[in-house]
């Protein structure tokens, strides 16, 4: 099966069902990425896929065969990417920091479909769970990334 993950093409050799969560951590190495629930609930799994937030941990790599898929390894090499690092980053968003990647992927999905959401659409697409409660600075972070 060929994916192809923030800009590289790579041949894996696993079952066209396993998640894409495991073919990117255990076969490709890349473990930012992270496990959080395993029902596609908690987000902490989140990639771009084509530029869309998907739960990886429930999504089969057949599903994602030919399509861009992009890990927070590579987000910063987007502009849109990089601001939303840079706000968290001066937001100081993250506590435990365990969700961080999946906030920051879901973030980019939102501000590249709509580049300055209003505070109710933030909140519509930031549904990945936070044990710390890092909430509000999310939503902070997210409106400074919009305006940068």
């Amino acid at each position: 099966m060929e994916l192809t993950v923030n800009g590289k093409k790579h041949q894996l050799d696993v079952e066209a069902d396993m998640p894409l969560l495991w073919a990117i951590r255990d076969v490709l190495g890349l473990t930012g990425t992270k496990y959080g629930c395993g029902v596609a609930q908690c987000g902490a799994c989140t990639v771009l896929v084509d530029g869309v937030a998907t739960r990886s941990c429930v999504t089969p790599v057949e599903a994602v065969a030919g399509q861009a898929i992009t890990t927070i390894e590579a987000i910063e090499a987007d502009a849109v990417g990089r601001k939303v690092v840079d706000a968290w980053v001066n937001v100081q968003v993250a506590q435990c920091g365990y969700c961080q990647s999946g906030q920051v992927m879901a973030a980019t999905a939102l501000l590249k479909q709509i580049p300055k959401p209003s505070d109710a659409q933030i909140a519509e697409a930031m549904t990945n769970l936070c044990r710390c409660g890092t909430y509000n600075a999310i939503a902070a972070a997210v409106r400074q990334a919009a305006q940068a």
